[in-house]
């Protein structure tokens, strides 16, 4: 049995903005800690919330840099590497594990996609190049590529790729996945809205946006998972159900960056080609979140 790199709830963590755009790490470093102080089991750094897609290679190793001395081994760092281009991917992910991180999580190759053989080469040849656990990120709405059921069996039996975040929205293919790769993957919800599904499956837990706001609840949602209590769970989950399709109401992380705005939590704006929320859609959000208590 390959060793979990974390149960509950992941905050795919934002990356907070100054009105310049550069990197503001001193509300980071807040963010992360309001979400270890509130139960956030690991922190995902540079992931699709965190605009690693725009950050620029110096920042983005900064940024990796920056967790890791912040989370100062209080839960787990992953950090997102992933690329389209294999050789970058190799490069950032080697770079990571020599910065301390404690995982990876690597996203399928994007625009110039490939097939499921490419899909295993690629993997294959980052997992051969570091020493530290890789966990798979399946979001084909956003990637065009879709891990085939497969294809995971046969990367799940490379000693270092020991988990999945699955964000297909396919209960069906999650629980194949679960059912043909058994203890050699841990899969993790990449949907907050499917948490307790995923998770009654014998998934592992999140990998979340939703934490970036309310990380305790979040937590809380997967320890009652964790312990069978399906049915609380259920009922937290949908309690947060508006809220947490508004965090979607526009493209992530527009939402919850303006959210966590909102709390009083400085994410600032994200980057070009994002833009910030029509008043429409920041009137929506802002009535989801006074009905949780989020802002008054």
């Amino acid at each position: 049995m390959k060793k979990t790199i974390f149960t509950g709830s992941g905050v795919a963590i934002v990356t907070p903005m100054n009105a310049d755009s550069s990197v503001n790490f001193d509300a980071l470093g807040k963010l992360i800690d309001f979400n270890i102080d509130n139960g956030t089991d690991a922190v995902i750094i540079c992931g699709t919330t965190g605009e690693g897609s725009t950050l620029s290679n110096e920042e983005h190793i900064e940024c990796i840099r920056y967790a890791v001395e912040r989370t100062a081994k209080r839960v787990p760092v992953i950090a997102g590497t992933g690329s389209n281009d294999t050789a970058y991917a190799i490069e950032l992910s080697k770079e990571a594990e020599s910065l301390g991180a404690d995982a990876l999580l690597s996203v399928t190759p994007y625009y110039n996609k490939t097939s499921q053989a490419g899909l295993i080469a690629h993997f294959t040849a980052i997992a051969d190049s570091v020493n530290i656990p890789i966990i798979l990120y399946n979001v084909p709405s956003r990637t065009g590529v879709n891990i085939a059921v497969d294809t995971y069996k046969a990367l799940s039996k490379h000693p270092n790729i020991v988990a999945a975040k699955e964000a297909s929205g396919n209960i069906s293919s999650v629980a194949k996945i679960i059912a043909a790769c058994g203890d050699d993957l841990a899969v993790y919800s990449g949907n907050d809205d499917e948490i307790v599904p995923i998770m009654s499956l014998g998934g592992k837990g999140v990998i979340s946006v939703l934490a970036n706001c309310m990380p305790k609840e979040t937590h809380q949602i997967c320890s009652y998972c964790l312990e069978g209590d399906f049915k609380s769970a259920a009922n937290l989950s949908l309690k947060l159900l508006e809220f947490t399709n508004n965090l979607f109401i526009d493209v992530n992380p527009i939402p919850v960056k303006e959210a966590l705005n909102l709390m009083g939590l400085n994410a600032g704006p994200a980057r070009l080609p994002l833009v910030p929320l029509s008043e429409s859609a920041r009137n929506t959000l802002k009535a989801s979140m006074e009905k949780l208590g989020l802002i008054k």
